[in-house]
């Protein structure tokens, strides 16, 4: 397969998943995802060595980071070709979320919370354990306005965050070990973890950090989870990584099957139980049932975990890539946006199974309007699609943050 574009330095959908925002050596790209078909170019700008664009939904808010000003945030509206405001910070940005009510800015050791509609700093939570990699995830959902953050560096505690009220909510044990992936589901009800190891994908209530569904990856081999997304509905869940497998969970499945262990039958009254089949499978369910009563914990944990409803065989396995499911064209579909500049787009069977590939593009890295770093007029469209799930953006580039403290960023006047 080709080898991944060096041009690519950040991969996202927005919000609602009605775009993906691409940055580049050269500037960055915003891509309408209404049909199967063709992507339309929505806008592009020749700002270089953008590393992290992130989109307001489907509105023209923009926030941007550049590779020459790590430390830089830049807001602006694209449509208008104007820039709203500026604000530094003393380390690298790592990462920035939005929804409608709040904007936050992540660091290594520190998040900033912003009012959306004027962008003043409602909160700043100091002292984080370190996040080099900028793991977080804030609900897309104003009604349930919750940031979640790494609450350790050697084991998977989540922290959460209520975003809207500015108050500490709860903490959830969710791994043994640190922390690679958090998403909530649109209706920020529910928070999906996974760790570094990446064999277990758990989902919790955000309410009261009950563990409520467990799904297992794989269990010969760990991976490197890329990202993790619900699809708008809340039915499905998606999780890609280094393998060559993307792995589609089904949440109704997971809850049917129960992930905490049911009472226990005594083994005399399990072989009681009529097995009208007489399988292999028959045979090898009862003696799981008859042995979870003295099995080590994690084993029966594991007898316990719901398996994948379907998989799609990525392209290029090891090249690092975004994952969401949404509808497009009135169908349920799987979106692959990949680091080697390509996006696939996949069916979801209703039966699962393996997902069939219905559409490859080609992600043109190059932004050759321009040159001068400044915002040239927009090319918009006027589609605006439902809501549907956050996910988490990727990039390539290695920060290095400084070691000092982080003081209140400061805000500059925009230079239009």
């Amino acid at each position: 397969m080709q080898q991944p574009s060096l041009d690519i330095n950040f991969i996202n959908f927005n919000q609602d998943c009605s775009s993906l925002a691409i940055g580049t050596k050269t500037g960055y790209k915003l891509f309408s995802l209404n049909s199967v078909d063709k992507l339309d170019l929505i806008y592009e700008s020749a700002c270089r060595d953008v590393t992290i664009v992130e989109r307001l939904f489907s509105s023209s808010l923009l926030a941007l980071v550049s590779l020459s000003s790590p430390r830089r945030l830049r807001v602006c509206h694209f449509k208008k070709g104007t820039e709203i405001c500026q604000y530094s910070y003393s380390n690298t940005i790592l990462a920035v979320k939005l929804n409608r009510a709040r904007l936050v800015v992540c660091l290594e050791e520190s998040l900033y919370i912003h009012n959306i509609r004027d962008m003043k700093v409602l909160h700043t939570i100091r002292d984080t354990p370190p996040n080099p990699k900028g793991l977080c995830a804030l609900s897309i959902n104003s009604d349930n306005c919750f940031l979640a953050y790494p609450g350790s560096t050697t084991t998977g505690e989540v922290q959460l965050f209520d975003a809207f009220n500015l108050q500490a909510k709860l903490m959830i044990p969710a791994h043994d070990a640190p922390l690679a992936a958090i998403a909530f589901n649109p209706s920020g009800s529910k928070l999906a973890t996974a760790s570094e190891r990446g064999t277990v994908i758990r989902l919790f209530s955000v309410q009261d950090g009950t563990r409520l569904i467990e799904f297992r990856r794989g269990v010969k081999r760990c991976a490197h989870v890329y990202s993790l997304a619900f699809s708008q509905d809340s039915e499905y869940l998606a999780l890609s990584s280094n393998t060559e497998t993307i792995h589609i969970f089904k949440l109704d499945q997971g809850e049917a099957g129960g992930t905490v262990p049911a009472p226990v039958e005594p083994p005399k009254q399990v072989a009681q139980q009529d097995d009208s089949a007489g399988s292999w499978m028959g045979y090898l369910s009862k003696a799981v049932t008859a042995s979870a009563s003295y099995l080590p914990a994690q084993v029966t944990d594991t007898l316990n975990q719901s398996r994948a409803f379907a998989t799609v065989t990525v392209p290029s396995a090891g090249i690092p890539n975004i994952v969401t499911i949404a509808t497009l064209s009135r169908q349920t579909r799987l979106m692959l946006a990949s680091a080697d500049g390509y996006f696939y787009i996949y069916n979801i069977p209703e039966i699962g199974g393996d997902c069939v590939m219905v559409k490859q593009h080609r992600l043109d890295p190059d932004c050759s309007e321009g040159g001068n770093g400044d915002i040239p007029g927009p090319t918009t469209t006027n589609y605006t699609p439902p809501d549907s799930p956050a996910v988490i953006p990727i990039t390539q580039e290695e920060h290095s943050p400084c070691q000092d403290e982080s003081p209140p960023p400061t805000v500059q006047n925009p230079e239009i």
